[in-house]
C-alpha cells in the first residue's frame, strides 16, 4: 500500500489489492473520494489513514465506474454520498466476479456533472469505454484526468467491452490536454500513457485480426495465447509485472469471448464480395 501526494490538497491511495487506486480531494476536514479501492483491508486502510489519523471526514465518494475492485471503500463511509452513473447496475452485474458485500446503492445518480471542491473544479463526464457506466473526471485546477479503466498501465483491459468504445473514450481523455493521467490502477502518469495505450489496443487487434484470418480455427487459441506484450507496446515502454498480468487476461479473454472476431469477419475478402 503506498501514498502521493498529488497536489498540496489531493493524495492518491493505491492499495495492494489488484494496485487499484483511490484519490481524496481534500477540503478543509472534508473530504471527496474517486473509487474506493479493491479490498476491505485495502478500505480499512483507507479510512484509517483518512480518518484516525488525519481526522478527516469522507463527504462524497464517486466511482468511475461500478465494479467491485473500485468499491470496496463505499461501505467503509456510511455517512458519504455514493455517487455514480445512471448505468451503474449494468456494470456491476456483468462483472466476471461481483462481490454483493461491496455493493452500495448510489445517494447521488447522473450522466455529467461539476463541482466545485476546496480550490478545484472536477468535471465528472460520461465516457462509456470499458464498461457502459465509466465516467472520467477532468480536474484542470490540479492538472489531473481521471481515467478509471478505460487504460490500465500504458495498456487496457478488454473484457466485456467494445475496444471501439474503448478507443473512443481514451481520445476524450486526451481532448483534455492535462498532462497527468490517474488510472482505476498502478497510479498516476504522464499524459504519453493514452497515447501508449491506444498503441497497445491497436497492435492487439491487428494481431488477433492477422491470426483468425490465416488460421485454421483450431489453431486460433494456442496463436493468441503466444502474443507477446513485448510486440505490442510501444517501443520505449517497459511492461511491468502488473500490465504483464493483465496482458495474459486479455489473450484469455480474446479467446473466451471471441473479441476482434466481428473486425476479423469484416476484413476478409469474402466480406466484401
Amino acid at each position: 500500500m503506498r501514498i502521493e501526494e498529488l497536489c498540496t490538497d489531493v493524495m492518491m491511495f493505491v492499495g495492494d489489492a489488484y494496485e487499484s487506486v483511490a484519490t481524496a480531494f481534500i477540503d478543509g476536514n472534508e473530504v471527496l473520494l474517486i473509487d474506493a479501492l479493491g479490498s476491505e483491508e485495502d478500505a480499512r486502510w483507507l479510512r484509517g489513514v483518512l480518518c484516525d489519523q488525519m481526522g478527516l471526514t469522507v463527504r462524497l465518494a464517486a466511482t468511475t465506474h461500478f465494479m467491485s475492485d473500485h468499491m470496496a471503500g463505499l461501505t467503509q463511509f456510511p455517512d458519504a454520498l455514493v455517487m455514480a452513473h445512471r448505468h451503474h447496475r449494468h456494470t456491476f452485474l456483468s462483472q466476471n466476479r461481483p462481490v454483493a458485500a461491496l455493493y452500495r446503492e448510489p445517494d447521488i445518480v447522473f450522466d455529467n456533472m461539476a463541482i466545485h471542491w476546496g480550490q478545484h473544479q472536477l468535471r465528472f463526464l460520461f465516457n462509456p469505454g470499458k464498461t457502459m457506466d465509466h465516467f472520467s473526471v477532468d480536474v484542470p485546477t490540479a492538472d489531473l484526468a481521471f481515467a478509471g479503466d478505460n487504460i490500465v498501465g500504458n495498456t487496457v483491459y478488454l473484457s466485456k467491452a467494445d475496444p471501439v468504445l474503448q478507443r473512443a473514450a481514451i481520445g476524450r481523455i486526451r481532448q483534455f490536454g492535462r498532462s497527468r493521467i490517474v488510472g482505476g490502477h498502478i497510479g498516476v502518469f504522464d499524459a504519453s500513457v493514452l497515447d501508449n495505450a491506444l498503441h497497445y489496443l491497436e497492435r492487439v487487434r491487428k494481431s488477433v485480426v492477422r491470426i483468425r484470418m490465416d488460421w485454421p480455427a483450431a489453431e486460433v487459441p494456442h496463436r493468441i495465447a503466444s502474443i507477446r506484450i513485448e510486440d505490442c507496446v510501444e517501443p520505449q515502454v517497459q511492461p511491468t509485472a502488473f500490465e504483464r498480468e493483465w496482458h495474459e487476461r486479455n489473450l484469455e479473454v480474446i479467446v473466451s469471448q471471441s473479441i476482434f472476431s466481428l473486425d476479423a469477419s469484416l476484413a476478409s475478402p469474402s466480406a466484401s464480395a
